[in-house]
């Protein structure tokens, strides 16, 4: 479904993403992990069409969409989450969606916009009630508006960046089986970036770890947990920073 190869993107003197490769098989949850500052995020912005790649391809069904603008690529069938949620305050729940379903798929039917804001609101778990309102929501029905309006959109794939921040544990467990809910009952492809390494190992088929802008690992989860450079540029650095906060809390 998806072919990245030699995805570069510079800022200046700064080079976030160095030359990375891979792909996506239609039906997988991929996962994509890696420290801060590691081009995560970047990566997403240019898959997305936020940001232009300075080299490299990246072609979604065959088709090049490298510097295509986010509203061809998410018309072609792209959708987004991010990791912070900004919703349209002044619009109801249901407004926020439909006006995602509008702009990913070019809709020009209102009745088609507000059925498709209709079922991912559904699907999500959040109220399709006309009245009902973004105030008050707490951190997960934040994360699941988030999550709906990328599914009004009827993306092909899904990217779905850091789903899990700001949940409690019971929270995690709920959005990772929604993650594959969408994955195995709607058929939509998703890439994951996530921090909360634990969940996200249950979840995907295949893990991909990046360092500095560029892949140092790609496999099932069991082998890249154990792979040594894994666990010394991602799980190493946070076990550093765990044994620091326990011998200051000693002292």
């Amino acid at each position: 479904m998806l072919a990245v190869q030699g995805l570069t993107k510079r800022f200046g003197g700064f080079t976030a993403v160095n030359g990375v490769s891979f792909g996506v098989e239609k039906g997988e949850i991929v996962g994509l992990i890696g420290p801060n500052g590691s081009g995560k995020s970047t990566i997403f912005n240019m898959l997305s069409g936020t940001l232009v790649p300075n080299a490299g391809t990246i072609r979604f069904e065959d088709r090049e969409i490298a510097g295509q603008p986010p509203y061809r690529i998410i018309n072609l069938g792209i959708g987004r989450t991010f990791q912070i949620p900004r919703p349209f305050r002044r619009l109801s729940l249901l407004d926020n969606v439909v006006l995602a379903g509008y702009f990913g798929q070019g809709r020009h039917s209102r009745a088609k916009a507000f059925a498709a804001a209709e079922k991912a609101l559904g699907l999500v778990g959040l109220p399709t009630d006309r009245a009902a309102t973004v105030d008050g929501l707490g951190a997960a029905a934040l994360k699941k508006l988030e999550l709906a309006k990328a599914l009004a959109t009827e993306p092909k794939l899904l990217l779905a960046d850091e789903s899990l921040s700001g949940l409690d544990e019971h929270e995690m467990d709920q959005a990772a089986e929604l993650l594959r809910r969408i994955c195995r009952e709607l058929g939509v492809t998703i890439i994951w970036v996530e921090h909360i390494m634990g969940v996200l190992m249950r979840v995907v088929d295949r893990v991909m770890v990046l360092d500095h802008g560029e892949k140092i690992a790609e496999g099932l989860p069991a082998t890249v947990a154990s792979d040594p450079r894994v666990i010394e540029v991602y799980l190493g650095s946070r076990a550093a920073a765990v044994s620091a906060a326990a011998a200051a809390g000693r002292a």
